[in-house]
């Protein structure tokens, strides 16, 4: 296959990441005709031994290090442009790369020429930042001692507060009027047999809060049937995976209210 018809497929995701990173269509679309510019006149800066999207990705990043057509984030149409803008260059790379473009760590890691330990403080770096703009109260409904206590720490540890911790359906109505959170992180399956699912959709009549549930039970709400949840985490789940859907959350500024609320599965 030729080096045109592997890239081919991957331009019109590439324009948007080359978008992001420049924050104007402009700006992102002449890096990527620097990109291909700079393949034709040099076919080997084309990594054929890599996937073809990590490859030229990893090509376009190369043209950002080398060229500055565009460095400034100059769009503050939406909220998370704005966000965007703030980030540092290295860490709003890796933070597009993983959440945005779909790229796993290692993928990054490749793209970004670096390895998985960088990627991750880069996307801690992502995260804090992120929180120094929108840093927010977190209210967490979780049943189990231990999974609660984990998840505080990893939202403190981004720099946002917790409002407190509920353990049941009732606890989580309260908690919530209480403390009107600013995000919600919610198990599915609670102490007292009650719904976390039914507590955030009774919620969501009242709040306009994004929403992350963390369950074991992801294929309940996976059904392709029912309105699904935007940020979804399995248990047992990684650290840096509830980080980065926390940040990414934040980051889009996305709310979930009533026309989101989530279908209980049957």
């Amino acid at each position: 296959m030729s080096i045109a018809m592997a890239i081919a497929p991957h331009l019109p995701y590439l324009r948007r990441f080359a978008r992001a990173l420049t924050g104007s269509q402009p700006g992102g679309d002449a890096y990527v005709a620097a990109s291909l510019e700079a393949i034709i006149a040099d076919p080997a800066l084309f990594d054929d031994s890599l996937d073809p999207r990590v490859a030229t990705y990893q090509v376009l990043l190369g043209i950002w290090d080398s060229v500055d057509i565009n460095r400034h984030v100059d769009t503050t149409e939406m909220p998370y442009e704005r966000n965007l803008e703030a980030m540092t260059p290295r860490a709003r790379q890796a933070f597009l790369l993983t959440t945005v473009e779909g790229f796993d760590a290692a993928q990054a890691a490749t793209i970004l020429k670096t390895d998985d330990a960088e990627i991750s403080a880069l996307l801690d770096e992502a995260g804090r930042e992120i929180a120094s703009q929108v840093a927010t109260s977190v209210m967490i409904i979780e049943d189990e001692p231990l999974i609660a206590m984990d998840i505080e720490v990893l939202v403190e540890g981004l720099g946002h507060d917790v409002a407190g911790i509920a353990r049941t359906h009732s606890e989580a109505v309260k908690l919530a009027h209480e403390t009107n959170p600013g995000l919600i992180l919610a198990d599915i399956q609670l102490a007292d047999g009650s719904s976390g699912l039914e507590a955030v959709n009774e919620l969501l009549n009242e709040l306009d809060v994004p929403v992350i549930f963390i369950t074991a039970y992801p294929e309940r709400l996976l059904t392709g049937e029912r309105p699904e949840p935007a940020f979804l985490v399995t248990k047992p789940f990684e650290p840096e995976v509830v980080k980065a859907v926390i940040s990414q959350a934040l980051f889009f500024d996305t709310r979930a209210g009533k026309s989101s609320k989530v279908a209980a599965a049957g």
